[in-house]
């Protein structure tokens, strides 16, 4: 039998699981990663502690697998999107890696704005222009860091997102490539032609950059050993953003069909098909996933705090003391009027609005804790709930199904009320690491393991369907109190 090792590297930390070609998993590791957050709105990662982060992952990972691991026949690699990484001729990192969390670029986006580059930078890359994206915090880093500035000037700077830096860390620098889906997230990628833009790199000030060859998720990229955690040289096969990973661990394989992942934010991403379809509404348009017979795009929309507000109320505020005590006032408590509007780093699609700072507002002496942690799950379901409805409509496609994805599903009662605020139902999978799941289907398409990724879809074991309920008529009256407020900022 063939396995895959597919590593799924987020924000939070690194998974690591061997899977088999019907999509069972047979082994896990995790190791998780540290943010900084040098000054207020910076967030920053080490990423020579991205990259040992996945060595450990991998060594637990394969500890555990019972099988030989010769058997192994390739490698899927799923990453954290957007995150900026620089290195030297020597593979050593310039500076932190810029997360893709982090809002420094907020008066470079002003600036491209207010110098008309909207509407371009959305016709060649499907993107708004938003410190989300990679372009922006290269622009940043470029005029603000020396060490940056001068790298790019000597044409010794190496730009990678995630996938990239550790392709070229695990090949000991002899692959340095990425793949469409995490290029289509850096603003500097040009949509219909699948090409870095050169046009976009010169206008930033970018031209002395190196970048990494381009090929679609299912490909050859490479070879490494893990420094000598195997003993021969492991393929890595696929390559691609967790987001799209998702989708297509999810099955988002024909238009219509829609995941969103639930987790520290949410990515919610539909497909539309063989062509791209213009960035509208707040939302963006991106490739879905590519392997080397097709080429499928999706709309998406970024909610970018979900899971990180109830977190906040936990660690920060210190509201709660577990996550079972905010269930606990999520089902007996209604929001009392409180709504709790998460822009700790901005309001995403289809608003996109930066006020800030976030509000807990409608507050009165009658209001309890309880009333603020349902208000703070609630704001997940409302900005899932905006995403889908302009999805809709810029795609003329009705939603056929929503699947989820991410930490959250773990929560019966959000589950529940995204259902009633949607009025349709939602499903989760028995498998809980989609985005690995997704790497590990493209692995097997290009190891030959299976015949196509409908196969691999009809391996999915449905964990949970939720219908709306009891719920719809007060869902829907606080999701419109919900826009009020979101209207007053």
């Amino acid at each position: 039998m063939q396995y895959v090792l597919a590593i799924d590297q987020g924000t939070s930390g690194t998974k690591a699981l061997v899977f088999d070609p019907s999509g069972q998993v047979h082994a896990r590791g995790f190791v998780a990663v540290p943010c900084a957050h040098p000054r207020t709105g910076f967030v920053e990662q080490d990423p020579d502690l991205i990259y040992e982060s996945v060595l450990r992952a991998v060594a637990i990972c394969l500890g555990e697998f019972k099988g030989e691991r010769k058997d192994i026949a390739g490698v899927g690699i799923s990453n954290q999107r957007e995150t900026v990484v620089l290195w030297d001729a020597e593979g050593r990192p310039i500076v932190p890696a810029v997360s893709w969390q982090c809002q420094r670029s907020l008066a470079i986006c002003d600036r491209l704005k207010r110098e008309g580059k909207a509407p371009i930078i959305a016709e060649k890359t499907g993107l708004l222009i938003d410190p989300y994206f990679s372009g922006t915090k290269l622009i940043w880093l470029n005029e603000n860091d020396e060490r940056v500035h001068s790298e790019i000037k000597a044409g010794t700077a190496h730009f990678g997102t995630v996938d990239s830096w550790l392709l070229y860390r695990l090949t000991r620098g002899t692959a340095y490539r990425t793949d469409y889906t995490n290029a289509s997230r850096t603003m500097l990628f040009n949509l219909a032609e699948l090409e870095w833009d050169r046009d976009l790199f010169a206008d930033f000030g970018l031209q002395g950059l190196q970048l990494p060859e381009l090929r679609p998720s299912a490909s050859g990229f490479g070879a490494s050993d893990f420094d000598g955690i195997f003993d021969r040289p492991v393929p890595i096969v696929s390559m691609i953003g967790d987001s799209h990973a998702a989708a297509v661990g999810e099955g988002c394989l024909s238009p219509g069909v829609a995941k969103a992942t639930m987790g520290t934010g949410s990515s919610i991403m539909m497909n539309v098909g063989s062509t791209p379809l213009a960035a509208t509404d707040g939302l963006v348009s991106t490739l879905c996933f590519a392997t080397e017979e097709r080429v499928d795009f999706a709309l998406e929309g970024i909610v970018i705090s979900a899971g990180s507000t109830p977190s906040f109320l936990k660690e920060k505020l210190r509201i709660i003391k577990d996550f079972a005590e905010a269930e606990q006032a999520f089902t007996e408590y209604d929001n009392g009027g409180v709504f709790l509007i998460p822009a700790f780093s901005g309001i995403g699609c289809p608003h996109w609005k930066y006020p800030g700072g976030a509000q807990i507002v409608g507050l009165n002496f009658s209001t309890s804790w309880q009333n603020v942690v349902r208000a703070a799950y609630e704001s997940i379901a409302y900005q899932i709930k905006d995403v889908i409805s302009v999805m809709e409509g810029a795609a003329n496609v009705p939603l056929r199904e929503l699947f989820l994805d991410g930490g959250l599903v773990q929560r019966p009662f959000l589950l529940q009320y995204l259902a009633d605020t949607l009025n349709r139902p939602v499903s989760t999978l028995m498998l809980s690491e989609i985005s690995a799941a997704g790497a590990a289907a493209l692995a097997a398409l290009k190891l030959g393991s299976i015949s196509s990724l409908d196969t691999y879809r009809e391996t999915r074991v449905v964990s949970r369907r939720v219908e709306p309920g009891s719920g719809v008529e007060a869902a829907a009256k606080n999701h419109e109190q919900w826009l009020q407020w979101i209207g007053r900022l």
